[in-house]
C-alpha cells in the first residue's frame, strides 16, 4: 500500500475551498435538495458530497465543479457564451506558447 502524502495548502487555497464549499452547501439547502439527491445526480457517494461541503482539498475538482453546477453555483461567469469565449482565448494563447517550460542551460566558458 502506498504511503499517504501529507500536503500543506496555502491560506489562500484553504479560504477559496471554504468559500466554494459554503456556496455549494447554501445553494443546496436553498434549493431544498437532499444530499442523496445531489450525490445521485452528480454520480458520487453521499460521503463524497459531505467532503466537498466540508472543503476537503482532496476531493476531485471535476466532482466539485459538477456538484456546484447541479446546485446552481456559477463558477466563472453568469453567461455560458462568455465562458466559451474565455476558453477560446485561453486556448489561442496556449497555442502561441511553447509546449514545455525548461530552464535555459548555461553554456560553459572553456576558452582560457
Amino acid at each position: 500500500m502506498p504511503k499517504s502524502v501529507i500536503r500543506s495548502y496555502s491560506h489562500y487555497t484553504r479560504e477559496a475551498l471554504s468559500l466554494l464549499a459554503g456556496l455549494i452547501r447554501s445553494a443546496r439547502l436553498e434549493n431544498k435538495m437532499s444530499a442523496q439527491e445531489v450525490a445521485d445526480r452528480a454520480g458520487i457517494s453521499r460521503s463524497m458530497l459531505h467532503r466537498i461541503e466540508k472543503a476537503d482539498p482532496k476531493c476531485e475538482i471535476g466532482a466539485t465543479f459538477e456538484v456546484a453546477r447541479i446546485v446552481g453555483v456559477n463558477l466563472f461567469e453568469n453567461e455560458p457564451n462568455r465562458l466559451a469565449m474565455h476558453v477560446k482565448q485561453v486556448n489561442e494563447k496556449l497555442s502561441l506558447l511553447p509546449k514545455t517550460a525548461r530552464k535555459s542551460r548555461k553554456v560553459a566558458k572553456d576558452d582560457f
